[in-house]
């Protein structure tokens, strides 16, 4: 196997994550929606909480697309 073809399938596979990510946004959203839904007055102390989960799967994609574009152009 030509090494650009290794490369290639070696960054779409590193790819994979970001669609576990794409559902763990969705997931992360709608607990928050459901949760103010439920229980309005407790938006700003969930609000927080909301914000630290988005950010760490967001990191997690954002940690694939590194790999992926290490493995491409190295």
């Amino acid at each position: 196997m030509e090494v650009e073809a290794a490369k290639m399938i070696g960054a779409g596979l590193a790819v994979i994550g970001l669609g576990g990510v794409g559902a763990g946004i969705g997931n992360v959203f709608a607990t928050y929606i459901a949760s103010v839904a439920r229980n309005p007055a407790a938006a700003a102390q969930v609000g927080t909480e909301k914000w630290i989960g988005f950010a760490l799967v967001e990191a997690i994609g954002l940690f694939a697309l590194v790999v992926s574009l290490v493995l491409l152009f190295t």
